[in-house]
């Protein structure tokens, strides 16, 4: 897909000017931009927190459009971290999206700048991580368009994983 290409691209970019010992990302599982996300923070030289969704001590299964990204994110991992909520509610990965927040120095965001149609999404969740005062860095490529799946992802700049 072209479009994750060109933002692998930007967000190596955007990587590459953070020390690779200061780079932790993490990202929430799931198909699209947490897949690239992750394979930039590798490349970079950073450490990957992939977050799964689980009920109680046991990881939930993700929607099959998920799965095989999972994977990937897993085996590119060096840490994984249980969050409880429910992957097929949006409303319950946007609270774990915040709270994945909560515990980052700095948000990479990946957006094209639209406005919220809903209360999922991208753009509630730069507001969200500005009034908290993170640093945030928007990146869209020029040329990509917007993904027809979930595109949510977020990197720490402390080097410590949470």
């Amino acid at each position: 897909m072209a479009t994750v290409r060109l933002l692998e691209a930007e967000l190596a970019a955007a990587l590459g000017r953070l020390a690779p010992q200061d780079l932790t990302g993490v990202v929430r599982a799931g198909a699209g931009v947490p897949v690239a996300l992750g394979r930039a923070v590798r490349a970079a030289g950073g450490s990957l927190v992939v977050v799964l969704p689980a009920q109680g001590a046991l990881p939930t299964p993700l929607p099959a459009h998920d799965r095989a990204a999972a994977g990937e994110l897993l085996f590119l991992a060096d840490h994984v971290r249980l969050l409880e909520f429910d992957p097929r509610d949006p409303g319950a990965c946007a609270v774990a999206d915040e709270q994945i927040i909560n515990t980052c120095h700095g948000v990479i965001a990946v957006w094209d700048g639209s406005p919220a149609v809903t209360a999922q999404g991208v753009a509630p969740l730069v507001a969200y991580a500005r009034g908290r005062d993170l640093p945030v860095e928007v990146v869209w490529p020029a040329g990509a368009e917007r993904l027809t799946f979930p595109a949510q992802g977020t990197a720490r700049t402390d080097g410590t994983p949470q």
